[in-house]
């Protein structure tokens, strides 16, 4: 029982219960003429009213007119909605972290910081009072409504008498309607059934001329729709008088001058690895077509989130200079225990960002790279939040934002815990780093990247996860490995191989008077030779195989290319790769 059963006991003018002292003699009458089987099933089947199922509960929660899977808390201004709900229909990714009591919205916009039981709460990391706590229930945590309108402007119709709370997303069209009874009578009502097409459904209300609906769907013959009291059901076109369409107001941004600039141009971006020293900017030279680089400089160190930082101002300076944009890149150390801990709560993934921050402003970054790798599944989820959480504190420093991504596969460490979908939807651009098909200990030999592995790979995510093409970057690599294969006298062959440049694999071409051929499966410039009693295979990255990249880049329309890294090119690299991109 609810409220000691008030609601349960009180009978609804929406649900008369027809009980006519006439019907027994009436039925028997229909008995004696032959016609009590179209009488039972036109008449009486069709006149049974019952009331909807969520009768009795408190506040139950209808969104598009469906009854959803928790209830309300308090009214008017202290109306409280459940997580859960707010997952379902808003957001998925709104998070309650119940060991610390945090509680997080995160849009591309907005960061929103709550503890439960306290008014105090951040908004984009500055003190956001609030009048209403969240509070936690049964381990259900519940949001005041205050935030939810403010940040995605969502609408709520609520019901003194049912207790019914409607539940409306900012941005949507609701159309609205009035009931018209096509009769002069003034006790004339439309029936509401319970379920469509169905003649023998229940009648859950009985409608009086005028009364307001919302229209949920639109059939041939019937439409569902929604009283304001939360009742909601089928009833006849005929009797639907269309009227107001409302659209609800929506939070709205502008794009920031960094969003602008790039929506108008394909991203060439090269990285730079910086491991013991900093690069000599002078004899880097010119590189023609790229227009960012990424300087491995910033690394999570510990499991407090303690970022470590290799900024040189020189470089920044002389990439400036040189017009190209600085998005430094920040790792994980690709250690998958201090990942966990990192990533595990909003303070310490606040303070990652916080550091970031500061980073890019003593340094005058441009941009973010997040190069997140070797971490355990079910740390996924945790990345993605970390992900969301600074994408709108990037945004409002004027940084793009952009995360690194393998192929797709099965393995655990290196692709499984990457939800490219939700990356895709908050971070600027995915870069899918398309290579190492075959890698360093590969016990195969193979191509690094294989074109049609590559297509593959880049297609997967378009999609499966449905990253848009133009948030789409296909990196590509300026190394190749020359394997080596010997077999040892059990006949069992051995495996091993070494990374190199453009430029050193030119040369040794030169020197051994080697004559790549085509090899058809792989895309790419193939050569083969012995030396010391073994067999040397090299599936080449030069300007073929980077203007075969490129052109796939053209057709897929992606947002850009990206190399991996400086060093290992040569001048043919920006020449061909200057080439990629599309008119955006």
């Amino acid at each position: 029982m609810i409220n000691g059963g008030r609601r349960l006991s009180r009978k609804s003018r929406y649900t008369r219960q027809k009980r006519r002292s006439f019907w027994p003699g009436f039925l028997a009458a229909c008995v004696v003429a032959g016609g009590a089987y179209w009488l039972i099933t036109n008449v009486w089947l069709n006149q049974i009213h019952e009331d909807p199922d969520w009768i009795g509960m408190n506040q139950p929660i209808f969104v598009d007119g469906q009854l959803m899977d928790g209830e309300a808390s308090g009214t008017g201004d202290q109306l409280k909605l459940p997580v859960s709900v707010l997952q379902e229909a808003i957001d998925s990714g709104i998070r309650y972290e119940a060991d610390t009591g945090d509680i997080i919205i995160a849009t591309p916009q907005r960061v929103l910081h709550m503890k439960e039981d306290s008014t105090k709460a951040e908004l984009n990391h500055r003190d956001y009072p609030m009048t209403v706590k969240p509070e936690v229930v049964g381990g259900e945590a519940y949001i005041p409504l205050k935030p939810l309108k403010e940040v995605y402007g969502i609408a709520i119709q609520e019901d003194a008498t049912t207790g019914a709370v409607l539940l409306m997303r900012g941005g949507d069209t609701i159309q609205y309607a009035e009931i018209n009874t096509l009769s002069s009578k003034a006790d004339k009502t439309v029936p509401l059934y319970k379920r469509g097409g169905e003649s023998s459904s229940p009648i859950i209300a009985d409608m009086e001329q005028d009364a307001r609906v919302r229209v949920w769907q639109t059939g041939d013959d019937q439409s569902f729709v929604q009283l304001d009291n939360g009742y909601a059901g089928y009833v006849a076109n005929k009797y639907v008088t269309l009227t107001e369409k409302k659209e609800l107001d929506k939070p709205k941004f502008t794009l920031t001058a960094a969003e602008k600039k790039w929506q108008k141009k394909p991203v060439n971006l090269v990285w730079e690895a910086v491991y013991n020293r900093q690069p000599d900017v002078a004899s880097i030279g010119k590189m023609p077509g790229v227009n960012v680089v990424s300087p491995t400089w910033f690394h999570i160190t510990d499991g407090q989130g303690n970022v470590k930082s290799k900024g040189d101002k020189a470089y920044v300076n002389w990439a400036h200079h040189s017009g190209m944009e600085v998005w430094g890149l920040m790792d994980n150390s690709f250690d998958p225990d201090i990942t966990k801990e990192a990533v595990a709560s909003y303070e310490t993934r606040t303070h990652i960002i916080e550091q970031m921050l500061e980073y890019a402003q003593t340094y005058h970054l441009d941009g973010i790279n997040i190069d997140f790798e070797n971490v355990y599944t079910d740390d996924g989820p945790n990345i993605t939040q970390f992900v969301r959480e600074i994408k709108a504190m990037a945004r409002i420093h004027g940084l793009m934002l952009s995360v690194d991504v393998t192929p797709k596969s099965n393995s655990e460490m290196w692709s499984a815990f990457l939800d490219r979908r939700s990356l895709g939807s908050f971070a600027d651009y995915i870069v899918v780093m398309a290579y190492d098909e075959h890698w360093a200990a590969s016990p195969k030999a193979g191509s690094v990247a294989s074109l049609p592995w590559t297509e593959s790979s880049m297609r997967r995510i378009l999609d499966e996860d449905e990253v848009p093409s133009n948030k789409l970057i296909m990196a590509v690599p300026l190394y190749t490995r020359i394997w080596t294969e010997e077999t040892n006298d059990q006949g069992e062959v051995k495996v091993s191989s070494k990374a190199v440049g453009m430029s050193t694999i030119a040369d040794l071409i030169k020197e051994k008077k080697l004559k790549p051929v085509l090899d058809k499966q792989s895309g790419q410039n193939y050569v083969e030779y012995s030396e010391d009693g073994a067999t040397k295979k090299i599936w080449i990255e030069d300007a073929v195989s980077l203007q075969a990249r490129v052109d796939l880049v053209a057709s897929l329309k992606l947002g850009g290319v990206a190399a991996w890294n400086r060093s290992f090119a040569n001048a043919s690299a920006w020449e061909t790769l200057k080439q990629a991109g599309y008119s955006k």
